[in-house]
């Protein structure tokens, strides 16, 4: 699986951006699919995933303001980021994985700043 993530920009203040993470390669629905990100002189966190079956889990700060999906048919995830603040500031990747498998995307960049 190669992934490819997407979307990422300059943003103000309470702005909104769509991440989208496209797979190549088969059975893309099986796996779960996350989102991460990296702010600079941090660690990277778990921003959100959405498993196979579809439920979703979230990192308490974006809670309420970002909306991970998938579309199978498309084998592409997304994230929909609204109320955006300078802290979502950071790079974004996709992770997808199932067991011991585990496939990463490239970042993209957001910035949130006035």
């Amino acid at each position: 699986v190669q992934l490819q993530a997407s979307g990422g920009g300059l943003v103000q203040p309470g702005g909104s951006l769509k991440l989208s993470c496209a797979a190549s390669g088969s059975s893309f629905s099986i796996y779960n699919l996350g989102w991460y990100r990296q702010a600079p002189g941090k660690q990277r966190e778990l921003v959100a995933v959405i498993l196979s079956g579809g439920t979703t889990h979230y990192e308490d700060s974006v809670k309420g303001r970002f909306t991970i999906s998938r579309d199978n048919a498309k084998n592409t995830a997304y994230l929909q980021m609204n109320s955006l603040k300078p802290e979502d500031t950071a790079v974004y990747c996709c992770q997808a994985y199932l067991g011991i498998r585990s496939y990463w995307g490239q970042g993209t960049q957001v910035t949130v700043s006035s």
